[in-house]
């Protein structure tokens, strides 16, 4: 008779990804970039290529005193950073977003977020100064012009009212205004991939991608501007910052080829379905909802834990992706980590069998999701065609998953054109400082004209 362990093994092969299904991947993925750029083809494009307004990179000679806000999820961070020569000073708080605030009126967040601004000002003894600020936001932005943003569509839990349409620069702006007690100058408007770019790009000047791997995942890049035929800004400058939001790629089907029960399931029972279809098979928003489905499926078949599952297990959202990184982070052999994990999920019966098949999902899972990440690094990095390119990182799973590095490093490497060197960089703070370094480089380019 066939062991469970051979069985999970094969039932877990529908996350294995071939060489060929990723450079399919690729040339899809590609075609959606071109036609994000296209004048003709943007408007029915599923991978937006959104033009950011960013022509000039950090050149390390940006000076003074800045702030950045950076709303990308269910808190928010104020920065104040100092800029000196090639080093920086840099103080932030994090702020909650109550949930009642998160799906209330884009007004109360707005006034939330300005009276927090308010009290780090006064904290940090600037609240009589004038101050540029850069604001990150990491939500799917139509970009008018540098100060100018229209939200697309919420994600992540979002559904403020009266917000998807507008500018969220000018709701931001207004709230300031209501309060009338500081003065902030908001200079640029950015999402994280662009804040990580930027922020690695002030110590790397080789930076030319920014990539997010966290509770969602998106990439942004310096496209040629004679390739950005939606561009409208100055003419002159030759280069252009691209923000894909590739999260979206899929959504026209695809990646149907590539999906599983497990993706069909996350999808259809999440906030926005049909949505985010490559997002939903990478990020860390799904990544542990995706392995809490196939074990419970494999329980089911009694393949694991003597076919007893637990309410826990048996209930959305209860197998977090940090429990991913955990239970990979444990040396072979060892189920330390599993141990716990199970044990907080009512599976404390779970034999080292069990142990072994649970995290041969998570590292089927997980190597799935560092593969597609690496697809869509190497399909930029091909399109851009330049000699050597860093590669700026931020987010938790990239950040957090032990080998989640290692895996795109060789996965890239074996997807790129012969010819072109990467290196990917951790970026430190990235979506911060960027917001607060876009904000430096506008004031830069300020001088420059004035």
């Amino acid at each position: 008779m066939r062991q469970a362990r051979d069985i999970i093994r094969e039932e877990c092969e529908v996350f294995h990804l071939s060489e060929k299904q990723c450079r399919e991947i690729m040339s899809r993925l590609h075609n959606d970039l071109v036609k994000g750029l296209g004048k003709d083809s943007h408007a029915n494009s599923i991978v937006k290529c959104w033009i950011t307004y960013i022509q000039d990179l950090p050149n390390g000679k940006e000076r003074g005193k800045f702030l950045a806000l950076d709303l990308g999820g269910t808190n928010f961070r104020v920065l104040i950073i100092n800029l000196g020569e090639n080093h920086f000073d840099m103080q932030s708080k994090i702020y909650a977003i109550p949930n009642h605030i998160m799906t209330g009126t884009g007004i109360a967040l707005f006034d939330h977020i300005a009276e927090c601004l308010a009290n780090f000002m006064k904290e940090h003894f600037v609240y009589e100064e004038r101050l540029a600020l850069g604001f990150t936001f990491s939500f799917p932005l139509k970009q008018l012009g540098l100060t100018k943003g229209i939200l697309q569509r919420w994600t992540k839990g979002f559904s403020c009212s009266g917000v998807v349409g507008e500018d969220v620069v000018q709701g931001l702006k207004d709230a300031i205004a209501r309060r009338g007690d500081v003065q902030i100058d908001i200079c640029a408007i950015l999402n994280d991939t662009t804040g990580t770019l930027m922020s690695c790009a002030w110590k790397n000047h080789n930076c030319k991608i920014g990539l997010i791997v966290g509770t969602g995942s998106n990439a942004c890049y310096v496209e040629k501007t004679e390739n950005c035929e939606l561009f409208d800004g100055e003419p002159g400058k030759p280069e252009l910052l691209i923000n894909t939001e590739w999260g979206a790629f899929g959504d026209d089907g695809t990646l149907d080829f590539v999906r599983t029960e497990f993706d069909r399931d996350v999808d259809v029972n999440s906030i926005n379905p049909g949505k985010q279809i490559q997002e939903k098979m990478i990020s860390g928003m799904y990544m542990g909802e995706l392995v809490r489905l196939a074990l419970v499926k494999y329980t089911r078949m009694g393949l694991l834990f003597g076919g007893r599952g637990s309410d826990l297990l048996y209930e959305r959202g209860n197998f977090y992706t940090k429990y991913v990184s955990e239970i990979e982070s444990d040396k072979p052999g060892d189920y330390t980590s599993c141990m716990e994990v199970l044990e907080e999920l009512g599976l404390s019966h779970a034999t080292e069998a069990d142990m072994a098949g649970v995290r041969h999902v998570c590292e089927c899972v997980s190597r799935r999701a560092a593969h597609l990440v690496s697809a869509g690094i190497a399909t930029l990095l091909n399109k851009m065609a330049e000699p050597r390119v860093t590669v700026g990182i931020d987010g938790s799973v990239y950040r957090f998953h032990p080998h989640f590095h290692t895996l795109m490093c060789e996965k890239i490497a074996q997807l790129v054109r012969p010819g072109i060197q990467f290196d990917l960089m951790l970026s430190e703070d990235g979506s911060g400082r960027g917001a607060a370094l876009v904000a430096a480089v506008a004031c830069r380019e300020r001088e420059v004209q004035a």
